[in-house]
């Protein structure tokens, strides 16, 4: 028999071929796989074994884990995206396949966008018509794991919730030093959850495999849904904030037609509802998915933040400083990236320019030959672009706020805004004061969210 050879384009099915996990070692293995071809192996390993868990539980866990071999799929399925879905060693019910269809559709939307690639009739995952039983309670004990990624926005749910008094262990996975470092300073208990990637995915991207964005906050979530239950915790906290919810405005060639592709999806509020909606329902009773910075807008987070200066010098949003083959942090900021565009554009209304150009090194905004990334930002002749950002209108007000302020309308950027850009904008829709109200849509635990609401508005 001769070797199989990964050929994209003849491939016909993806499987998903088995998932297990040794309660001993805490180590999960995934398994997947193309067509007859070898298998694909991940592994999630979860500190804390041996962990003993009784009936209850373990049958959540049991969920979970499989939960997670399906949305972590999305790695492998990319690589191919072939017609074909198949489970091998268990069913699913009609929910699961409803959330897997949303989460591989719309989380997979830049992916397809950028390959040119139709989705819409191949991603179709094969269930049951009978519905699993309602999750049971678990018995879990009041406690967060919150999700850090090493920028502003988590370390602003930490401090939240410390000043609130709710038990958190610091949350994060893969191996970091830069998040380390970060969670270090928090000086609160943490938790390096390890995932090693199947090495073939890698021989098959040198071969022509389809490569491009992943909805990794949904691998994410699902990674630490498994966590808190092994740890018996009722809480997993991630940071997203409304502006995730939005994405980028693409304008067809001839102007036809305008279609939105969400960088974001996996942190918006559609993936939060549904996905917390359904580990409540399929996996633990007690079990609460949420994100904490749901109802703030970006410049309402970059306000919060800017009221401590704990993190100065240890938190980077900078995503040049993270590879899935490992980091490359020559310095916490580059200083040319989107993301760095836009954290330094948030952060100038609400801090002094001497503390804000302390944490990046320079002035961004006084550097003509930014002006093209800038421009995304505030969707001038380009849409925004296809990163963790936020709006439009929430870097148009930013800019505008900066141009009415003595130490900053002198630099290159914000008098070009202010001359070229700034007289053809509605000037009532410049006002950052409407942009810091909380907003209604979240799933945040009812017992926290008044509390929270007042802490925010201090």
């Amino acid at each position: 028999m001769s070797e199989w050879m990964f050929q994209r384009d003849a491939i016909n099915e993806f499987h998903f071929v088995r998932c297990g996990f040794d309660a001993a070692t805490g180590i999960a293995q995934l398994v997947y796989a193309f067509d007859d071809g070898p298998e694909l192996v991940e592994t999630v390993t979860v500190p804390g074994a041996p962990f003993v868990l009784d009936a209850t539980r373990a049958h959540a866990v049991d969920q979970a884990l499989r939960l997670l071999h399906l949305i972590a799929g999305v790695s492998y399925y990319k690589a191919a995206v072939p017609v074909h879905i198949r489970i091998d060693s268990y069913n699913i019910d009609a929910d699961t396949a409803t959330l897997l269809d949303a989460i591989y559709l719309n989380g997979l939307g830049e992916f397809a966008y950028r390959n040119n690639l139709n989705l819409h009739d191949r991603i179709r995952f094969p269930h049951r018509d009978a519905a699993d039983a309602a999750a049971p309670t678990v018995g879990l004990r009041e406690h967060a794991l919150v999700a850090i990624g090493g920028g502003k926005d988590s370390l602003v749910s930490i401090e939240a919730l410390r000043t609130l008094g709710v038990a958190q262990t610091v949350t994060w996975i893969g191996g970091s030093q830069l998040i380390a470092a970060c969670a270090a300073q928090t000086g609160l208990p943490t938790l390096n959850v390890g995932r090693a990637l199947a090495s073939r995915l890698f021989d098959y991207n040198r071969q022509g495999a389809w490569n491009g964005h992943i909805p990794v906050t949904a691998v994410n979530s699902a990674i630490l849904v498994l966590t808190a239950l092994l740890h018996g915790v009722d809480q997993v906290v991630f940071s997203n904030e409304r502006s995730a919810s939005y994405g980028s405005m693409i304008v067809a060639e001839d102007g036809s037609t305008t279609k939105e592709v969400n960088h974001q999806w996996s942190k918006g509020w559609v993936f939060e509802s549904i996905f917390g909606d359904y580990v409540s329902r399929h996996v633990a009773a007690d079990l609460h998915y949420y994100s904490l910075l749901r109802p703030l807008s970006e410049l309402a987070v970059a306000r919060q933040f800017a009221k401590s200066t704990r993190y100065d010098a240890h938190f980077s949003s900078c995503n040049r400083n993270f590879h899935i083959l490992g980091e490359r942090p020559v310095s916490r900021w580059c200083g040319v990236c989107p993301k760095c565009h836009f954290v330094f554009l948030a952060l100038a209304p609400f801090m002094p320019k001497p503390r804000l150009m302390g944490i990046f090194g320079r002035n961004l905004l006084d550097d003509p030959a930014q002006t093209a990334g800038f421009d995304a930002l505030l969707e001038y002749q380009d849409h925004k672009p296809f990163e963790c950002v936020g709006e439009g209108r929430e870097s148009r007000a930013a800019m505008a706020a900066l141009t009415a302020r003595a130490e900053w309308r002198g630099d290159a950027l914000v008098e070009r805004f202010a001359r070229e850009i700034m007289p053809q904008l509605d000037q009532d829709a410049l006002r950052i004061e409407p942009l810091l109200v909380p907003d209604e849509e979240q799933q945040i635990p009812a017992k926290l969210q008044e509390r929270l609401g007042a802490y925010f508005a201090a």
